[in-house]
Parts: structure tokens; C-alpha cells; sequence
């Protein structure tokens, strides 16, 4: 059996045109908006008891923005974060009985900040993973409101390569134990180096789409996140999550904003 936890750590701040693109270009800075347009989404991490390993998946925001009260009435961040007590990855994994030195692996969907910001949490972990593609990204801070160097300062990152095996929907991936049974498919456009999170047992699976779309109401609809570097990618990529919605042997498929997932455990 393997387990899939749902956790919620915290939430994030954002303009409507940060998870669903809008005509206006500027929408998803949120700046000369109104705050009506603005939006408090869940942000969610994951944690897989396999047989193989014990996994997170993303880590959340870190414990700096707990208690952090936004003043400004005008040009607003791009988003921030609130995290209340309990609900930090550390804080989440003791309520589960674990602690991070349990953790076999932690690995990225990418490294924006409300994803990256508690890896300092589980740092002392032994592999931290990361695709090369979104690394690199990262490390050049080409989006400065995107990725904070502090989040992995310090942090011995390992990176990996997907596979050109023809995957759907960008044709690579990366198989985490050789068995296909945990595989990260890159699903790049938000970010470059993207990926969604496919989860099979007993014939059925589990998806974790990251950002490739940020609720239901994104791959039903096709709306594209506010923010892409790769607009093409970024559509078909969001098409494959629609696909996989459709499959009836997928158990679920879930953003890590959708404000209609709530906390819990799925096991197949």
C-alpha cells in the first residue's frame, strides 16, 4: 500500500490573475488593483509513505512569514504568505509521527517561493532533489519575485535529469525508484523546470500537478496560470491534466491552490 497525505501549509495572497489568467497583463502583479481582486488560496506540500522511501513533496512556506502583517495599501507584494501555528512542514510531519531526519526524500514540483520557503525546515535531509532544468532557473533569480537564493542557502541540493522516454505531455520524466510506480513528469510553462507528481499502485493513481494548474476550474476550463515562461508548454501540459481528470482509475487529481482540497489522506 502506499499512502498519499494532503497537507496544508498555510495559505498565499494573491491577485485572481496570479492562478487564472486575465486579459489585463499586469493582473498577476496585482499592481493598480484594486484588493477585491485579490484572493487567500490554500498552499499545499505532500508527504508519500512508500514502500521504498518516505517522501516529500514540496515543503511550503517557511516560518519567517508567521505572524507577518502586510501594511501597505497600495502596489502589494505579488503574493505573501500567512502560516499559522501547526502548520509549518516540521510541524505537519510531528503530527504524523515523523520527524524531517525520517524522510528519505524531498523533491520540488519548482522552487517558487510559497513551495521552497521550508526547506530550511528539513534541510538535514539526505537527498534533497531538484530537476536540473528548474535549478539553473533558479540559481540566474531571472524572476526575482519568484525565487529567494535564502530558501536553499546552506542546503546540500542534489539535482536530477529527467528521461527523454516520450511521456506525455513534454515527453520526459523522471522515475524515482526504477518502478514506475512514483514518477515526476515534466509539465514545464509555468516554470522551467515544472513537474507533476504520478503516483500508481494497483492499478489506479494519484496526481500532483504542482502549478501546472492552480484548481479544478484551470484544466476544466483550460486558463492558464497568470505567470508562464513558456506559454505552448504551459497549454499542453495543462491539457495532459485534463486528461488525466477524465482517467477512472485516477483517484484524484490535485493543485497545490485548489481551495476546494482539503487535508487528508488517500491511500491505493
Amino acid at each position: 500500500m502506499i499512502k498519499v497525505h494532503i497537507l496544508h501549509t498555510g495559505t498565499v495572497s494573491v491577485d485572481i490573475g496570479v492562478p487564472l489568467r486575465q486579459k489585463n497583463p499586469l493582473a498577476k502583479t496585482g499592481w493598480f488593483r484594486n484588493k477585491k481582486h485579490r484572493v487567500w488560496l490554500p498552499v499545499s506540500v505532500y508527504l508519500i509513505e512508500h514502500p521504498k522511501g518516505l517522501i516529500l513533496f514540496d515543503t511550503g512556506w517557511g516560518k519567517e512569514v508567521r505572524n507577518v502583517h502586510i501594511k501597505r495599501k497600495h502596489f502589494l507584494p505579488v503574493s505573501y504568505g500567512n502560516l499559522p501555528e501547526g502548520q509549518s512542514v516540521d510541524e505537519q510531519l510531528a503530527a504524523l509521527g515523523y520527524t524531517p531526519a525520517d524522510l528519505d526524500y524531498v523533491f520540488f514540483s519548482h522552487l517558487d517561493t510559497d513551495h521552497s520557503g521550508g526547506l530550511q525546515l528539513v534541510k538535514n535531509e539526505k537527498n534533497i532533489m531538484i530537476s536540473k532544468d528548474e535549478w539553473q532557473a533558479a540559481q540566474k533569480c531571472r524572476y526575482f519575485y519568484r525565487y529567494h537564493k535564502k530558501n536553499w542557502e546552506s542546503v546540500a541540493v542534489k539535482t536530477f535529469d529527467y528521461e527523454e522516454n516520450g511521456d506525455k505531455p513534454l515527453g520526459k520524466s523522471y522515475d524515482i525508484f526504477g518502478d514506475g510506480s512514483v514518477k515526476l513528469v515534466s509539465t514545464a510553462g509555468h516554470s522551467f523546470g515544472l513537474n507533476t507528481m504520478i503516483i500508481k499502485n494497483n492499478g489506479k493513481c494519484v496526481a500532483l500537478v504542482g502549478d501546472t494548474g492552480y484548481m479544478e476550474k484551470s484544466w476544466q476550463e483550460m486558463i492558464l496560470p497568470g505567470l508562464t515562461v513558456d506559454k505552448d508548454k504551459a497549454k499542453k501540459s495543462l491539457a495532459w491534466v485534463a486528461e488525466l481528470s477524465k482517467d477512472e482509475n485516477c483517484l484524484g487529481v490535485f493543485a497545490t491552490h485548489d481551495p476546494k482540497v482539503i487535508p487528508h489522506t488517500i491511500e491505493l
